[in-house]
């Protein structure tokens, strides 16, 4: 059971640090939504987020091979996906430290901290005034197991997903004139979702100076803040 009744979830096998598999991944993923788009909805798939529960800590994006993860988020994004991005699980700063891909340069990239059932930033969950967006749960998160088990689990890779899951049910409730945008200039589209994601945060004091919004993800507000801005 979930909010996303009609949304469909395209499993990947890209968790990596190596970057020739993390671009063969996101390759895929832009070829099909690029034969969508051609296609005018008749083939491939309207994929509008990934989730990166995946990265190199203490990594510099701008080194190495690095900035080639930045060029696909960057065309991904301009194709209408947004890509939710898991940071490191250290208290650390992210803007001075490093992360892959949580300090990329992307404005597609939504890059997530992990916050707990109280709504505070995790202990060990990293931040960055400039680098980390806002804060979503991912403390004893219930969630499936291989083998056919469940289990709670802890980290920024749990609480990444729940913002992927929300911008899936933010183009799900939108309205006809997002869509408008949407279908004509996809890549505006996915920047304004982004930016009603991190306008509609619950303020956190522990996160205003750790992250760019200062608050952590509002699924409610975002959806009423979504249908206000394009009615």
């Amino acid at each position: 059971t979930g909010v996303n009744w009609d949304s469909r979830i395209m499993n990947i096998k890209g968790s990596s640090g190596t970057t020739a598999t993390v671009l063969r991944a996101y390759g895929y993923v832009l070829k099909q939504k690029q034969i969508w788009i051609e296609s005018q909805g008749r083939k491939g798939a309207n994929v509008v987020v990934t989730n990166s529960s995946f990265g190199v800590d203490y990594a510099n994006c701008e080194s190495g091979d690095y900035p080639a993860w930045n060029d696909i988020y960057n065309e991904m994004g301009q194709a209408g996906i947004l890509s939710a991005a898991a940071t490191i699980n250290n208290s650390v700063d992210v803007d001075a430290r490093g992360d892959v891909p949580t300090g990329c340069s992307s404005p597609y990239i939504v890059s997530v901290t992990n916050t707990t059932v109280n709504g505070v930033k995790y202990t060990r969950a990293g931040y960055g005034a400039k680098s980390i967006d806002l804060g979503a749960p991912g403390t004893d998160i219930l969630s499936t197991l291989p083998g056919d088990r469940v289990g709670s689990l802890t980290g920024t890779s749990m609480a990444t997903p729940h913002v992927a899951g929300a911008v899936g049910f933010l183009h799900s409730v939108a309205p006809p004139a997002f869509l408008d945008l949407y279908e004509s200039n996809p890549g505006e589209g996915a920047l304004a979702i982004k930016q009603i994601l991190l306008e509609s945060v619950t303020p956190q004091e522990d996160l205003v100076g750790a992250t760019v919004s200062g608050g952590r993800l509002n699924l409610h507000g975002a959806s009423e803040n979504l249908i206000a801005n394009f009615q």
